[in-house]
């Protein structure tokens, strides 16, 4: 008799509460230890980790999945170095809620890349998404600061990535975990090496144990677990439930920043992320029954 399975429905929950939590969890390590030095343990924890994994993968397939990994890799460093940055110097409520804005900014990038025209829902859900943003980023009171955009940059490299990532694994085989733990690598490295060149270095590791706490949230729960339980959730997975998982995910890090670190959005900060939140879930959500699951909603998330 076969062990039964958590429904996908509540897994993909799971995955999204977890991936909102991120926002708040890098919040804590960055009190500790500066943005490249967050960045390059948190990878090349996660590097070590599956490393046994991937030394059991053939020849073959760890070529073909470093020829997709060097390339995003490039890709996923700036993101994660304009996301942790961001988010030093923002809320973690506002960045869970910009960072969705990848789901608005990825069909345009579609269309000038691949020739995709965007449905025509995308250009309501925009005028919904900029109203929510205006409202979120507290505009009426002075405009963006430096975090905010940062995230703005980090939804854009974001949809970038997502079309690069479709464009060089379509009609390929490439071993998912195989693939997180090659980009771990190339982005725990890169991170480190952008640290020890700059003129501050890096200091001592910290020794408190909030920290560590967070770093090993971010590797175990953001990283290996959630990429693990996706996969096993969308594998005979509907666009309803991908949609699930990216519309919820920008509420939950708004709710972690409020229980965990104590933040405030105002009534129209919550207004203005519930207008991106609601429009990212309306351009997610399948046109038709027909709609197959793609690798760019694998994308979105942070890993």
């Amino acid at each position: 008799m076969r062990p039964r399975r958590f429904p996908a429905e509540l897994v993909l929950l799971l995955i999204a509460a977890i991936w909102g939590s991120s926002y708040s969890m890098v919040k804590t390590a960055l009190a500790y230890y500066p943005v490249a030095g967050v960045i390059a343990i948190r990878f090349l924890l996660t590097a070590g980790l599956l490393l046994p994994y991937w030394l059991r993968l053939p020849a073959s397939q760890r070529r073909a999945t470093l020829s997709v990994a060097a390339p995003t890799s490039l890709g996923l460093l700036a993101i994660f170095f304009a996301e942790t940055a961001g988010v030093e110097q923002t809320t973690a409520g506002k960045a869970a809620f910009l960072v969705s804005l990848c789901l608005l900014l990825t069909p345009p990038v579609e269309w000038l890349w691949f020739g995709k025209r965007p449905a025509a829902r995308l250009w309501a859900a925009g005028l919904v998404c900029l109203a929510g943003t205006w409202l979120l980023t507290g505009m009426t009171r002075g405009g963006l600061n430096h975090g905010d955009l940062l995230m703005l940059l980090a939804a854009l490299i974001r949809a970038f990535q997502t079309c690069l990532t479709t464009r060089l694994t379509a009609g390929r085989e490439i071993d998912s975990m195989g693939l997180t733990a090659a980009q771990g690598a190339l982005v725990g490295g890169g991170a480190l090496g952008v640290a020890l060149l700059s003129p501050e270095g890096l200091p001592a590791l910290p020794v408190v144990l909030p920290f560590w706490l967070a770093t090993g949230f971010l590797t175990l729960f953001c990283t290996l677990f959630a990429f693990w339980a996706m996969n096993r959730a969308l594998a005979d997975s509907s666009p309803s439930k991908v949609a699930l998982l990216l519309g919820s995910e920008p509420l939950w890090g708004a709710m972690f920043a409020v229980l965990w670190l104590g933040e405030s959005l105002g009534h129209l900060g919550w207004l203005g992320g519930l207008m991106i939140a609601a429009s990212a879930l309306w351009l997610a959500w399948p046109a038709s029954p027909r709609t197959e699951v793609g690798q760019p909603a694998m994308q979105v998330g942070t890993p």
